[in-house]
C-alpha cells in the first residue's frame, strides 16, 4: 500500500472545488432509491396552514409544496453552512 498524506478538511475542500467543473474527475453518479415514503406528523394548526399555502402557490397538492419548501431549505442551510465552514477556515489559516 502506498504511504499516503491525510489531507486536512480545508485541503480537501480546495481540492474539490479544484476539480468542479472536471468531468473526468468525477465517478458516475449513484442512484439510491428509498423502498418506502417517509411519513411526517403535522399538528393540525400547522397542516391547516400548510394546505392554505400550497393551494395560495398552486401547488398540485400540499405533500408537494411542503417537500418542495424542506428542499429549499436544507439547501439554505447547507449553503450557509458550507460558507461558515470557509470563513472559519480562512480565519484560522490567517
Amino acid at each position: 500500500m502506498k504511504n499516503r498524506k491525510m489531507l486536512s478538511e480545508v485541503e480537501i475542500d480546495d481540492l474539490v472545488v479544484a476539480e468542479a467543473e472536471d468531468d473526468s474527475a468525477w465517478e458516475a453518479p449513484t442512484k439510491v432509491s428509498r423502498k418506502q415514503k417517509t411519513s411526517l406528523s403535522l399538528p393540525v394548526e400547522l397542516a391547516t396552514r400548510a394546505a392554505f399555502l400550497a393551494r395560495l402557490h398552486q401547488a398540485p397538492t400540499a405533500e408537494d409544496w411542503i417537500r418542495k419548501v424542506i428542499e429549499e431549505r436544507i439547501q439554505f442551510e447547507e449553503a450557509a453552512f458550507l460558507g461558515l465552514k470557509r470563513d472559519l477556515a480562512a480565519k484560522a489559516t490567517s
